[in-house]
């Protein structure tokens, strides 16, 4: 063992933090300078990174947040389920694509306004759709601008838009008692500001997030994600004007919204709301479990 405290003149029977506070000062000025060097590359390093990630955030976020997949206008659905396509014009250049989804019976209960996720479009969905019609109620679905056969400029105000046309067009059938507005994973934040100004039977959420700036916070802490993002979706705030009854329908695995942000929702809910935790249930997989269905079922049953 080499004799430190002779060549250092250092008492080695002093505590750890001592004798590592006198080697530092024991440090030549050179060694010193070059630590600090190192030290000072690697704060370049990180702000370097930081930048990157940031800018690339920014100017890439559409194609992080949203994976749509266009279909020509010519296109023919071929769902099992019956339907009748129609299309909206919203403006010269803008068309609104549309599926009904009509009931088992020839009079329905009612119609679900269905607002999807952030993938592909209309035809990703449509396997859900038998959740409704076989419980006789309609259900519509609605692609977004980008999505499917829809066109138009995607922006968040455009998205709250398209959903207002769509409640529009089923008041004309229904009596706003006889409809639900329900919201899947990105839609739910779509599905909670339409619920806040219209009225409904029934708000459904599934899969939702607390707003769509904190579940990007969740991945990307460290940035100012309120002032990166162009999406805010705050359905937090949205709840708080909802007059419908509100079911939360939220799987305890979910690895896209996390538990822990989707239960924030739990603060501005009503008395008579209702947070459904399903154990194990993923973000893309409730519609597997007993529990999911026991609760839609019910739902629709009147």
């Amino acid at each position: 063992m080499l004799d430190l405290s002779l060549n250092l003149n250092i008492n080695l029977n002093r505590p750890a933090p001592y004798l590592c506070n006198q080697i530092i000062r024991m440090l030549t000025p050179e060694a010193k300078t070059s630590r600090k060097k190192k030290i000072f590359r690697w704060i370049k390093v990180f702000l370097l990174l930081y930048a990157i990630i940031g800018i690339a955030l920014y100017y890439l976020q559409d194609y992080v947040l949203f994976q749509p997949v266009a279909i020509a206008k010519n296109h023919k659905y071929d769902f099992s389920n019956p339907h009748r396509e129609i299309n909206i014009p919203y403006n010269n250049e803008t068309n609104i694509n549309i599926i009904q989804f009509t009931a088992k019976d020839s009079v329905a209960k009612g119609v679900v306004l269905y607002f999807h996720g952030n993938r592909k479009n209309i035809g990703w969905y449509a396997k859900y759709a038998s959740n409704f019609t076989m419980n006789n109620y309609e259900v519509w679905m609605i692609d977004y601008p980008g999505f499917g056969k829809s066109t138009g400029k995607f922006s968040e105000q455009r998205l709250y838009d398209y959903a207002l046309q769509l409640y529009k067009l089923a008041r004309a059938k229904y009596d706003a008692s006889r409809i639900i507005i329900y919201g899947k994973s990105m839609g739910t934040g779509i599905a909670a500001q339409l619920a806040s100004i219209r009225d409904s039977k029934y708000l459904v959420l599934e899969t939702p997030y607390y707003s769509m700036t904190s579940l990007i916070s969740h991945y990307f802490p460290i940035y100012p994600i309120g002032k990166i993002i162009h999406y805010h979706l705050p359905t937090n705030e949205y709840l708080q004007k909802v007059t419908a009854p509100v079911v939360i329908l939220q799987g305890t695995d979910d690895g896209i919204v996390p538990f822990s942000n989707a239960e924030q929702l739990k603060s501005v809910l009503k008395n008579n709301d209702e947070f459904v935790v399903i154990e194990n249930g993923s973000h893309n997989n409730l519609n597997d479990f007993t529990l999911f269905h026991q609760k839609l079922d019910s739902l629709l049953s009147h």
